[in-house]
């Protein structure tokens, strides 16, 4: 198994209902109009229209920290040949609004970025946005995988697998992710048979 599909699959079994629902307040990647507002459409209640476009006024992370993000959430989940990276679907947007929404989460993420950027300057002498591939991925992978992890590590592992619950919440309601799990949906179709790849595996 791949980094990304070893990443993707702990986010996947870890996403939160109460994530996943505030992750669908949006129409696309952004929520907004050309105006910078989201825009009244059915289903969706005034006040649900006015605390968003609240929340999309408020700015929580400061350029570093969303910068240190985009970094970390491509790291989760990278563009391959199948899909584009979680940036290119927007997530960072989704994690700024989220943080915003729901500030249980303000506290240890601005403390898990901190705390990356610590552990990066004692190691290498650079945040961790500034530091090169190799390097980044040696710390994530000390923090990625909670079993594997040391107790030292512990503050590091909670903050990422925090994001990496975020990010796979963000990617997988947005049309990329939807599109890279290969979710129909209710479509019509023509029934043709059972698929000749199925055929085969079962010697019919």
């Amino acid at each position: 198994m791949n980094r990304r599909d070893s990443l993707k699959a702990l986010g996947l079994t870890a996403i939160g209902s109460t994530a996943l629902l505030k992750s669908c307040t949006t129409d696309d990647k952004t929520g907004k109009t050309a105006k910078g507002e989201v825009e009244a459409v059915p289903g969706r209640e005034k006040f649900e229209i006015e605390r968003i476009n609240d929340l999309n006024e408020e700015q929580f992370f400061d350029e570093h920290e969303m910068a240190t993000i985009a970094v970390l959430v491509d790291i989760i989940i990278p563009k391959d040949e199948v899909s584009g990276s979680a940036t290119d679907a927007g997530v960072p947007d989704f994690i700024e609004f989220i943080v915003k929404d729901i500030p249980q989460h303000q506290l240890p993420m601005r403390g898990g970025l901190k705390w990356l950027d610590m552990q990066c300057l004692n190691r290498f002498d650079s945040v961790f946005k500034e530091c090169n591939e190799a390097q980044q991925i040696e710390l994530i992978d000390q923090i990625a995988y909670p079993d594997k992890a040391t107790p030292e590590m512990k503050q590091g592992v909670a903050f990422f697998s925090r994001l990496r619950q975020l990010t796979a919440s963000g990617f997988y309601t947005t049309k990329i992710g939807i599109e890279d799990i290969g979710y129909k949906g209710n479509v019509p179709n023509k029934w043709e048979g059972v698929p000749e790849d199925e055929i085969i595996k079962y010697n019919l």
